[in-house]
């Protein structure tokens, strides 16, 4: 008989990953998915909102420090992503006890991985803004706002990791109703931080880290009472290489993806701030709208992630393909009225962002051509799924690092000193353009081995 800790029970709000409709199954879990993180990609529109409202340094200062974000972001997103990938994949194969040994682990190392990143970026935070391009009038502004941020990061990172856990088991109704509490309080504290009690830009950083703060506790709570298939052990916690090196292999890729993503913004504002302080702000607006945009892709695709893992689990391989198949079509759909709309309403977009003439004029070419290609965008994350989900982590890497990598960094590099800030536009669009292309080739070799895969069982069934 299996001891307390090692008896895995069936909760009531968990999703049954083995639903035989698979279409309804996948909009189950990602429906909650997508709008709990596009509440997330909503509460960076209302910070920039209030912030635009301080004026074009306020709104450069929190644009300057946002590849910190997503630099930071990227570790969080790497661990979650390894896990969740490690988690469905156990629930899958039928072993919901190495689902939470692997689950068990990750939550150990995320405070110490938190910590130590703390302490070092608070030690180097005005050379990393610098080197981001922080011009004299930026840079107090965007330190207070960085710092912030900074020393509230552990929190950050265990909400990131405790969210992708939860949805890889199937409740991404729990998750996305933490996110949306974390909003409401965000969007509740931002006015009263930013101008009430007139913190400026550092209460639109501390409303973000009370809202953070509240959702880490909901996770614990939901851990604490066991309300998940997972369970969080002490006894769970062994550093084996074998598991870290399965989480890993899938998370690595995510996290130099956001690495890349981060070193991308870093060198777009910088080329950036050769051409003033408007400039920065412009690109800010477009490159925070072109994140929002992002946010249901990568919502939708979470949750399906979790089917698409257990399924690839289960060696259910017609199941992955209708899976992946109707990813493919919902997720291309929405980024292309996605796209469409932003090259339409692009000038009405940017004035909610900035109410500077200056800055609009600029902002709204640089809206244009950062999403004329945003349509391919959807078939990259679908692909990335797919391929993290299967556990073939190096060609996931060969698709992650192609947009914000290989093919953006020589164009940024080299464009804008051509071209000057026409090249800049152009170095975002055509490495859009040729890492979606990339995406498409990938795409095809998939569904022509799962044909082969699904030929191949049906001759052993003979």
């Amino acid at each position: 008989m299996k001891g307390k800790d090692e008896r895995m029970a069936s909760p009531a709000e968990h999703i049954s990953l083995l639903d035989g409709n698979v279409f309804r199954l996948i909009m189950r879990l990602a429906i909650p998915s997508i709008i709990g993180l596009s509440i997330n990609g909503l509460q960076q529109v209302v910070n920039a909102i209030f912030v635009g409202r301080l004026g074009p340094q306020a709104i450069a200062a929190v644009s300057i420090a946002f590849p910190l974000v997503v630099l930071l972001s990227s570790v969080g997103q790497g661990i979650g992503a390894g896990t969740a990938s490690f988690v469905s994949r156990n629930l899958g194969a039928g072993n919901s006890l190495e689902a939470s040994r692997g689950a068990s682990l990750a939550l150990a190392l995320v405070p110490l991985i938190g910590l130590a990143l703390t302490v070092a970026l608070l030690f180097s935070l005005r050379d990393a803004l610098a080197l981001l391009g922080a011009s004299p009038t930026i840079m107090p502004v965007a330190l207070d706002y960085a710092s912030t941020l900074v020393v509230g990061y552990t929190l950050i990172l265990l909400n990131m990791v405790n969210g992708y856990i939860v949805r890889a088991e199937g409740n991404t109704r729990f998750s996305m109703w933490t996110m949306i509490t974390a909003f409401t309080l965000n969007a509740l504290l931002d006015p009263v931080l930013i101008f009430t009690l007139d913190l400026g830009v550092r209460g639109a950083a501390l409303a973000t880290l009370l809202s953070q703060i509240v959702a880490t506790s909901m996770y614990v709570v939901y851990f604490a009472k066991q309300r998940g298939i997972v369970r969080f052990r002490a006894s769970y916690i062994t550093l084996r290489g074998d598991l870290v090196k399965q989480i890993a292999a899938v998370g690595a890729p995510v996290t130099i993806n956001g690495i890349l993503t981060a070193a991308s913004f870093m060198l777009l504002y910088r080329a950036a701030a050769t051409f003033g302080d408007n400039s920065i702000a412009a690109v800010g607006i477009a490159a925070r709208l072109l994140t929002i945009g992002t946010f249901p892709i990568i919502g939708f695709c979470i949750g399906s992630q979790a089917v698409l893992g257990f399924s690839w689990g289960a060696q259910d391989f017609a199941r992955v393909q209708k899976a992946a198949s109707f990813m493919f079509s919902t997720v291309c759909a929405y980024s292309v009225i996605f796209s469409a709309l932003v090259v339409i309403f692009a000038r009405p977009i940017v004035h909610l962002f900035s109410d500077s003439e200056g800055v609009t004029e600029i902002a709204v070419s640089t809206c244009i051509m950062f999403h004329l290609f945003f349509g391919l965008f959807g078939v990259q994350h679908v692909v990335i799924t797919m391929l993290q989900s299967f556990g073939r982590a190096r060609l996931s890497a060969v698709v992650c690092f192609a947009r914000q990598g290989y093919l953006f960094v020589p164009a940024i590099l080299l464009f804008p000193r051509i071209w000057g800030f026409t090249g800049l536009l152009v170095s975002q669009a055509a490495a859009e353009l040729l890492a979606g292309l990339l995406a498409v080739f990938v795409a095809v070799k998939q569904f022509n081995n799962l044909k082969g895969m699904l030929r191949q069982a049906k001759a052993e069934c003979i």
